[in-house]
């Protein structure tokens, strides 16, 4: 009985000794004790998304890829596949489980090795959301009070969904939302038994056991999840071995993306950086919805893409990337092996010439596919000497292409072609007009070479461009469309250089007096230069500014006239939306709206709308602050009050008004004219605008346009627009001292395609005539409407007198009310006296 007696005393001063030592423990780390309340409110870590405005997904930014699910949304299965494999008594201890510890400790005796773990869910969630992973007794013991507290705080449900939603499962992927997305591009709700035995087994060690680099390792892992399930009574044999039987079918799934818009989404991650702070931006699950249209975005995307290819094949190619073999041919495996290892371009992929036959060529693919080059595809091939010389036409596929080189092909909708990854550069913006959204934008061709975005970063010189907000001051001054400039060489001497500027017209002829609606339509230098003068450098530089352009890049001099100022294609299209909105300055912005990870509004982009204020008997109390999503690379942010987008509702916000709806009436009918021309033809009296493949293309009645070119087509620009949609393209090389240069040839023998200098019309205009073809495809015409103190009258169209004639020699014109011409053309004949109002003879006729 003593010893029984001493044996008791001791286990019971032992046990005294471990809760004291439990005690002392507690209150040793409990300093360092986190507070798990924080719980409660955790906010998981997901990555930003950026959304089209019709909720496609078009970028995602994060380091870790999550996709946070309600327990109730997670099959039952998997969340059996964890319990069975990571804490089959969950539901029954209280935060550590003495009975897997235990066990734990039986195998490790019995095999030496530690088989079975015996940390809980709630140790790991404890683990996972407080605590390091290193392996020490103190954050042990730290582990074991916090997973107490955790099961005080908490239910079982909610520490088992906070571990699905927590818990590290490889390739980036946290919780099994985004798990199920990597390995299999499936939602939880379509896997397999087997996938989510996956799944379930890769806690353990998400490195060694994951399916897509350690197949073996995953599927054996797979084995032991799913006969634990059957061990636990979770699924029968029949659902075991048909679960055993499948194959690993796992491969790495990136995001999502339904649509790649790389300018854009890059554009929005900087806003969300710049706002909310980098850490935030990309763990906050935010999510961002762009004002850009998906199908929009598509077609501009295609448009420019094909204006590149056809710029650059008009210009020669430049030979193949790189000689493979010169003698024997490697195996098949080898080619394949070696184009592998070249990235794709946009729809260009690197190929094998095999074998060149007169009029084709046989290459190999990156996928192993032979494929054949027909004549249609190669024959543009003329050698490129430089930007203005091209060599002679190649008449056999062999003076082209020789077996061994590796090539660029793409398939142009019908057949594969030799191509080749293009040098210049092009931009493409499109906005609302009546709003400022950004409806789509390519800031280049591919955001893989270069994520400079030409749209709001590249500013280059405008050439012609300029002319419509040129004419547009002159017409503020009392000049009209039927007004008549001398279209006459202009040589005004500098006594200070004892030099003379002499501009010159494109081409170089010139027709005397000529209407302003046929200098602006045409596109003629000297015109634009007088009618500077006639509304004077500052009035000029005042209404410019007043169209959104810095004045510090205005430069005060005649220079100006011709497009001098260098601006970025957002700064064109914003401008150009003054006329096709009626005279107001709309805030380009590009973001619609930021959800938080819950759904919740955290921001809403209020425009300013293209309409007049209504005046308000009372300003608001309680409008909402909004900040325009508008970076600083973009246009200065700005703050202003506003709570609708409805024109005529006093909470809106409106744009200004900058010039005179008449006035953008006006401009607007001359801009069509660059498209349509006028006059008839069938009388000798016709004559184009610089944009007339745009009417052949598209052939509605409600576009206007210019083009623009400035010197040694370093630049080349169009601009236009119907009342809905205003677009401008801008192609041109980064460097800017090289040359577009001209052509002597038609590529593939398009009748459209005229040889000579690159300009506006021919290379910047096709983007935009594809564009806007495909864009406008589905819309009726929209004519814009003629606004109050407008009126018409039949004029004569060599003198712009007022008319009595009803033959191809008079026809109507706008004027703005108190404008028309008083006097009548004695004859068909312009009268040598003919001036415009208030100017000189000697600007006339100098």
């Amino acid at each position: 009985m003593k010893w029984l007696k001493r044996i008791l005393i001791a286990l019971f001063s032992l046990a005294l000794l471990g809760v004291g030592a439990i005690i002392a423990a507690y209150f040793y780390v409990l300093p360092d004790l986190p507070d798990v309340t924080t719980l409660k409110t955790v906010q998981l870590q997901t990555p930003l998304k950026i959304y089209s405005q019709d909720g496609k997904l078009i970028s995602q930014y994060g380091e870790k890829r999550r996709i946070p699910m309600k327990l109730e949304d997670v099959p039952k299965p998997l969340l059996q596949a964890f319990l069975a494999t990571e804490d089959a008594r969950f539901y029954e201890h209280q935060g550590i489980d003495p009975i897997g510890i235990i066990r734990a400790a039986f195998v490790l005796a019995a095999t030496g090795e530690k088989k079975q773990g015996a940390s809980t869910i709630t140790q790991q969630v404890a683990r996972n959301f407080f605590l390091t992973r290193d392996k020490t007794i103190i954050r042990k013991v730290k582990e074991i009070f916090i997973s107490f507290h955790i099961e005080e705080l908490l239910t079982k449900d909610e520490i088992l969904e906070l571990y699905v939603n927590r818990i590290y499962l490889g390739q980036r992927a946290y919780g099994v939302g985004a798990a199920a997305q990597v390995y299999y591009g499936k939602d939880l709700k379509d896997l397999s038994l087997a996938e989510m035995a996956v799944i379930a087994g890769l806690p353990k060690a998400p490195s060694t056991l994951n399916p897509i680099t350690s197949a073996e390792r995953a599927l054996n892992r797979r084995n032991i999840v799913l006969m634990r399930m059957r061990e636990v009574g979770y699924i029968n044999d029949s659902e075991y071995q048909l679960a055993i039987s499948e194959p690993n079918t796992a491969s790495y799934h990136g995001a999502e993306i339904d649509l790649y818009v790389p300018y854009v989404s890059e554009m929005a991650r900087d806003y969300m950086i710049q706002k909310y702070g980098e850490e935030e931006a990309y763990t906050g699950g935010y999510s961002v919805y762009t004002t850009v249209d998906s199908e929009l975005q598509l077609k501009a995307q295609k448009a420019l893409r094909n204006n590149i290819y056809a710029y650059d094949e008009r210009h020669g190619y430049r030979g193949a990337a790189e000689v493979l073999w010169k003698e024997e041919a490697p195996t098949t495996d080898t080619i394949v092996s070696a184009l592998q290892k070249v990235a794709s371009v946009q729809e260009l992929e690197p190929a094998a010439v095999i074998n060149v036959q007169e009029q084709q060529a046989t290459v190999l693919r990156n996928n192993g596919e032979t494929v054949t080059l027909p004549w249609q595809g190669i024959q543009w091939a003329r050698k490129f000497i430089s930007d203005t010389r091209q060599g002679a036409a190649p008449k056999t596929a062999t003076d082209v292409l020789t077996a061994g080189e590796r090539v660029w092909i793409r398939h142009n909708g019908e057949d594969w072609q030799l191509s080749q990854v293009p040098e210049v550069s092009s931009a493409i913006v499109s906005l609302d007009p009546h709003n400022g959204a950004i409806r789509a934008l390519v800031g280049g061709y591919s955001f893989s070479q270069s994520q400079f975005n030409r749209v709001i970063q590249a500013k280059r010189q405008l050439g012609s461009n300029i002319k419509p907000f040129i004419y547009a001051a002159t017409l503020e001054k009392g000049y009209t469309l039927a007004t008549l400039i001398n279209n006459a060489p202009i040589n005004k001497p500098d006594l200070s250089q004892g030099t003379a500027w002499r501009p010159k017209n494109s081409p170089d002829t010139y027709t005397g007096p000529t209407r302003l609606r046929v200098g602006l339509a045409q596109s003629i230098n000297v015109m634009a230069v007088r009618a500077l003068r006639y509304s004077g450098i500052d009035a000029t530089v005042e209404l410019l500014t007043r169209f959104g352009f810095d004045p510090n890049d205005l430069p005060r001099n005649e220079s100006l006239a011709l497009g001098s100022p260098s601006v970025t294609p957002l700064q064109v299209v914003r401008a150009f939306s003054v006329f096709a909105n009626g005279g107001y300055l709309v805030e380009p912005f590009f973001i619609d709206r930021v959800e938080s990870a819950t759904g919740n509004l955290i921001e809403k982009t209020l425009p300013a709308l293209a309409c007049e204020a209504p005046v308000p008997e009372e300003m608001p109390e309680d409008t909402a602050i909004t900040e325009a999503s508008v970076p600083p690379a973009m246009l200065d942010a700005t703050i202003e009050t506003g709570t609708s987008t409805q024109c005529g509702d006093p909470a809106a916000r409106y744009a200004n008004r900058v010039i005179s709806e008449q006035n953008a009436f006006l401009i607007t009918e001359a801009l069509k004219s660059v498209i349509w021309g006028g006059g008839d033809f069938s009388k000798g009296t016709g004559w184009n605008g610089t944009a007339w493949r745009a009417a052949r293309l598209l052939k509605r009645h409600d576009i206007a346009g210019k083009t623009g070119t400035t010197n040694e087509s370093r630049d080349t620009w169009f601009s236009g627009f119907n009342p809905d949609l205003v677009t401008t393209v801008w192609v041109g090389f980064d460097d800017h001292g090289r040359e577009l240069g001209r052509t002597a040839w038609n590529a593939n023998g398009a009748k459209d395609q005229i040889s000579g200098a690159e300009a506006g019309a021919k290379t910047a205009g096709p983007a935009w005539n594809e564009f806007m073809f495909m864009a406008l495809a589905d819309t009726p015409e929209k004519p814009m409407p003629v606004p109050a103190g407008i009126v018409s009258a039949r004029i004569d169209y060599s003198s712009g007198k007022l008319s009595r004639r009803t033959d191809y020699t008079s026809g109507f014109e706008y004027f703005a009310a108190g404008t028309v011409p008083t006097d009548y053309a004695n004859s068909a004949i312009a009268e040598d006296d003919t001036t415009a109002p208030e100017t000189t003879a000697d600007d006339l006729f100098q």
